[in-house]
């Protein structure tokens, strides 16, 4: 089992920045590939951005250019760097990860969210 838990969401103005964080515990070691999706309200959930084990990295077109993942390998964490943020950002943000490919099928394993707010 794999344990995953969110942080650094909040509220910010358009334009802004935020930097998510989500720390993995447990049985990590054949984790394949590692992301961020966000889902908002009324709206079907959406893949932003993923890291697979070679550290190839994909990113959704809508957050491409704006949104930056990362992951420090010693400390379990993974990173999402958020900049230019506009309203259309507003969601949950859940990190995630499993033993398929990057935006391959619904990972295994979910944190609990962290609520990103960004108004005018």
């Amino acid at each position: 089992q794999v344990q995953l838990v969110e942080s650094g969401g909040g509220s910010v103005h358009t334009g802004g920045s935020l930097r998510l964080s989500c720390v993995a515990s447990g049985y990590t070691h054949n984790i394949y590939s590692k992301g961020w999706f966000r889902q908002a309200p009324g709206k079907e959930r959406e893949a932003v951005a993923c890291v697979d084990f070679f550290g190839a990295r994909r990113y959704a077109d809508s957050v491409r250019g704006r949104f930056t993942i990362s992951q420090d390998n010693p400390q379990n964490t993974l990173y999402l760097q958020m900049n230019s943020l506009n309203a259309e950002d507003t969601a949950m943000y859940y990190c995630a990860a499993g033993y398929g490919a990057c935006f391959s099928g619904d990972p295994n394993y979910w944190g609990r969210g962290t609520q990103v707010t960004v108004s005018s």
